[in-house]
């Protein structure tokens, strides 16, 4: 199981978190940056390869592996290990 995978699932189900507090950036191939953020009350559904989020036009599976940031509350909780090792450096 993916790191970033456990890590939802844990948000989703743990009565300590709110699903709704989460957000979660993405590689999205043709957005602005090839980027995009899918908050907490827009996801429906946490697969085993994959995180569903809810779009205008219905729903988007994304898979894990295009997750580039968690955040909580505004905090990031999990980057990938190379951006973290960047941030070590400055």
């Amino acid at each position: 199981m993916r790191t970033t995978h456990a890590l939802l699932l844990r948000i989703w189900h743990d009565p300590e978190f709110d699903i709704k507090k989460a957000a979660v950036e993405y590689l999205d191939r043709g957005a602005p940056d090839d980027r995009s953020t899918a908050e907490g009350t827009y996801i429906k559904l946490l697969d085993r390869d994959y995180f569903e989020v809810m779009t205008n036009t219905g729903t988007k599976p994304i898979p894990y592996h295009r997750i580039r940031k968690i955040t909580y509350a505004g905090i990031p909780i999990w980057e990938p290990k190379e951006k973290q090792a960047e941030k070590q450096k400055t």
